[in-house]
């Protein structure tokens, strides 16, 4: 677990990362260090992964949601989080975090319910024994929208 005294300055915005399965790492530390942002990766320690040393490191429990509980409980209105999750991003939108997926989509507080319901019609749908989609495959241009979007965020944010 994560123990830095800094982390806790209320003044001090920080891009946390959904680490175990996101498959922009290295595009957030490199913007992440252009603009000068601390970067805190969460991850639980099955997932276990060497990071450089300006990347701070949170690591977690194996329980299915540890890593969204400590980004709840450690996220603060500014920060910003990149995470796939759309549950644990609806929270943090709520809390007035930047929420922003591996795909380059900023995710907004109107669409949340409508997102959710979509996510819980397929699950309802699994349960019942019925096939549902999975998420497209991951490309070189959802890279680059994020890319492009996370820029933006940060260059808006520059003074967060």
């Amino acid at each position: 677990m994560l123990n830095d005294s800094s982390m806790t300055n209320s003044a001090n915005r920080i891009v946390y990362v959904d680490a175990d399965s996101c498959p922009v790492k290295e595009e957030v530390m490199s913007l992440s260090r252009l603009y000068k942002k601390e970067m805190v990766f969460v991850f639980s320690y099955a997932h276990s992964m060497v990071l450089p040393d300006d990347v701070k490191t949170a690591i977690v429990d194996t329980d299915k949601e540890a890593a969204d509980l400590y980004l709840l409980q450690m996220t603060k209105g500014g920060d910003i989080c990149v995470t796939q999750d759309h549950a644990l991003a609806s929270l943090l939108v709520a809390k007035g975090v930047m929420v922003l997926s591996p795909r380059g989509h900023l995710y907004k507080e109107e669409e949340m319910a409508s997102m959710l319901d979509s996510r819980y019609l397929s699950q309802k749908a699994r349960r019942a024994g019925k096939k549902t989609k999975g998420p497209k495959k991951f490309t070189e241009a959802d890279r680059t929208m994020f890319n492009e979007t996370f820029e933006r965020i940060l260059a808006k944010r520059e003074s967060f």
